[in-house]
Formats: structure tokens, sequence, C-alpha cells
């Protein structure tokens, strides 16, 4: 086979055909480019959504959760321990929230190399005071520059740093809560816990997570000045956040943990079930909308063959009947589909990346995302890399039909029908 020569053949037949060459390059060209700017825009809707929820959710949690005692007194005792016993009306069993012994297991946790890092967290309601105004809500003690580490709150922050909670009675409160009283830093807040003990911090920050349920009720204080709130010893923690490296350990080192360490447990993938399946379900449909416009380009490149076929049935009788195999005919049309395909292909991760370039410089400003400046996109070489072997694969199987037909005309009965 001189490919060489069936190389040349197969551009001359593009070039008598050629507006409908370009018209099924196009099509190929469109369907790459769509599919590139979808994919890119999505999983870059994904990954701001994900910096919300799950990046703001420790891998694993550890906790006292109140519950129900599992072992009742009537289970524990002899008589009765082998019998169906129903019990009605069963109290919760208040564990206290702080976790025992937690500093020895934050310590045995840092230990392990699955784990990235492990911050301690203290959580209480409280309720906020500035003049006659009064609300409820939420503190979190926490160690600063760990949960800096793992969480980038400074991504959040409106005013101010997350590192000036270090300073003694300072405190962060969310967006939601500042607008409702009327509060900026610098100013006094007073706040009541449970306990009945009333304190006054000064307000060093003010963040906006973009939530606007936690917005309107979060505040940040450091680990230490959450203790003295609460009148609580040094080792009072209520809850243990896990980050790890291996994403997929989560759901087995929550079990793993929670029987070690005898406290309630819960991954991040329980957490946000229900977000993580809209993220999925978006990418899907992505890759489902680009998928059909390149099968509809396909097709496209079916008919243009099929037609050139027929209307060169006398070009393909005489190159068969001068020593042309059918394996050459079959040849002449694939490399003319694949023509299509890559040239329509590169040109469609050009424009593809052009249109997401477009996409990322359009102005995003939103109160609830205050960090946001534009729609964000997602340039992961990936996507180009599925993007150009779908256009091949596609363009492949839509040329070789037409060209497994070419290869079976039969020289005598076209000339003779002639």
């Amino acid at each position: 086979m001189n490919f060489k020569l069936i190389f040349s053949i197969a551009l001359h037949l593009m070039r008598s055909r050629l507006k409908q060459t370009v018209i099924a390059g196009v099509g190929v060209t469109f369907g790459i480019a769509m599919f590139i700017t979808l994919v890119s825009f999505m999983y870059g809707m994904n990954d701001l959504l994900d910096g919300l929820i799950i990046n703001r959710t420790p891998h694993v949690r550890l906790y006292n959760e109140i519950k129900p005692s599992e072992n009742q007194p009537i289970n524990l005792a002899e008589e009765h321990k082998n019998d169906v016993n129903f019990i009605n009306s069963i109290k919760p069993k208040d564990r206290g929230k702080s976790i025992y012994n937690a500093k020895a297991i934050i310590q045995s946790l840092k230990q392990d190399n699955r784990v990235f890092d492990v911050a301690p967290k203290i959580t209480t309601p409280v309720f906020f005071n500035s003049g006659t105004i009064e609300i409820s809500g939420i503190a979190n003690g926490i160690d600063v520059l760990i949960e800096e580490k793992l969480f980038k709150l400074n991504d959040y922050m409106v005013e101010g740093k997350i590192e000036d909670l270090r300073q003694n009675n300072s405190i962060v409160i969310g967006k939601g809560l500042s607008d409702k009283m009327l509060l900026k830093s610098g100013d006094i807040i007073k706040i009541t816990t449970p306990r009945g003990n009333l304190a006054s911090m000064k307000i060093v920050g003010i963040i906006q997570i973009g939530i606007a349920e936690i917005d309107d009720i979060t505040s940040y204080t450091s680990l230490t000045m959450a203790q003295k709130l609460l009148g609580a010893p040094k080792n009072y923690i209520t809850d243990i956040q896990i980050k790890i490296h291996d994403l997929n350990l989560a759901p087995a080192l929550t079990k793993e943990y929670k029987n070690k360490y005898n406290v309630d447990a819960i991954d991040f993938q329980t957490t946000n079930s229900q977000f993580e399946t809209g993220t999925t379900i978006r990418a899907i449909i992505s890759y489902a909308v680009g998928i059909v416009l390149l099968i509809v380009a396909g097709f496209g490149i079916y008919n243009i063959l099929n037609m050139m076929i027929f209307e060169k049935m006398d070009s393909i009788a005489i190159l068969k009947a001068t020593g042309f195999s059918g394996s050459d005919v079959k040849w002449i049309f694939m490399i003319l589909s694949m023509v299509i395909g890559v040239c329509g292909g590169v040109l469609g991760l050009v424009f593809g990346y052009f249109f997401s370039n477009i996409i990322d410089v359009i102005p995003f400003n939103t109160a609830a995302l205050p960090t946001v400046k534009t729609f964000p996109v997602n340039y992961n070489p990936a996507f180009y890399v599925i993007g150009i072997t779908f256009a091949i694969i596609t363009t492949f199987i839509a040329g070789l039909f037409p060209a497994l037909k070419a290869s079976k005309v039969d020289p005598v009965e076209i000339i003779r029908g002639k």
C-alpha cells in the first residue's frame, strides 16, 4: 500500500467536495468547542461549590452526640438479657459535649501517616447582645493557625484577618449577623453563654461564607477564649476535625476512629451526601451534552461520506480497475474521515479554550460571594484530552462504514451499468 499516494487521493476527494468537507469539520469543531466550554464551566462551578461546602467540612469529625443509651439496665440483667425487651419513654443520655482525653486523641491522630492535620474546636450556642438586640447564634472556638491552614478562612474574610483572633477578647462574626446588629470591625459585642456567663468582646473581623443560614448565626473566637467564656478547663474540646491525605479513606477511618476512641464520628461524604449527588449529576449532564453534540457531528460526516461514495462510484471503479485493492480504497475514505476529525477536533480545542476564557472574564458579582469576581472556569488538561479522543473515535466510527462500503464496490458492475 502506497500511503503517500492514498493520502494524496484522499486530499483530492476532499478538495472536490470542499464545501461539504468544511461543513463536516465545522460540526466536529462546534461539538468539541461546546464540550470543552460546558465541562470547564460546570467543573468550575463544582469547584466553587466545593469550596463553599466540602472544603469547609472536615474529612472526619469526632464529637459526642446526645442519644439514648444503647445498653438499658433491663438488658444487662442476667434474668432478662436473653429476652426480647420492649422499653418505652427512653430519655437521651447526656455524656457531655466535651471529648474525654481530647488532647491525647489529637496527639495520636497527628502520628497517623494517613492524617494531614488535626484541628480542635469548641462549638457552643450563645446569645449575641447589642443594646436591646438579642440574637441566638453559634460561637466556634478554634486554634487559629491550624484552622486557617485546613479551611482557608481568610478567603472568606470581608474585613480583617482570621489571625487577629489571637488578640485577647476578640471575635469574628458572620456578615449576616453584622448586618442585623449594625456592627462593624472595632465595635464591642456582648455574648451570653448557656451557663449564664456574660462577656464583652471586640469585633476584629467579619466573615462571609456565602451561605445565609451560616452567616446569620456564626462567629469565631480563639480556643482559649471560648474555654474562658464557658468557664471550662483547658482540655475542654467538643469537636476534633481531621483532614486526611486520601479522601477515599474517610468512611473507613470514621469507623476505625469511632471504635478506637469511643466517640461519635462522621465523614464528609455522609455530611454532604445530597450536595455530592448534585455535583455528580451536573458533571454527567455536561459530558452527556458534549457526547451528543459529537455524535450528531459524526452523523454529518457519515452522510457526507456516503454521498461522496455515491457520486464517486466511477472514480472508485477506475481505481480498482487500475490495481487498487479494496483495502486501499477503504483507507482512502478512512484517511478522509480522520483528517476531518483531527482538524475539526484541534480547532474545537482552540475555540473551546477561547470560549472558556471569555466566560472567565465575565463579571460575577454577588453579595453572597464577595471573593468571587468572575464566573469560575476549570482549565483541567484532562478535558482537552477527552475532547480530542472523543472527536477521533466519533469520526473514525462515522467514516468506517462508508469506507467498508466503498471497498466492496465491484468495478465491473459499475462500468457495465454505465
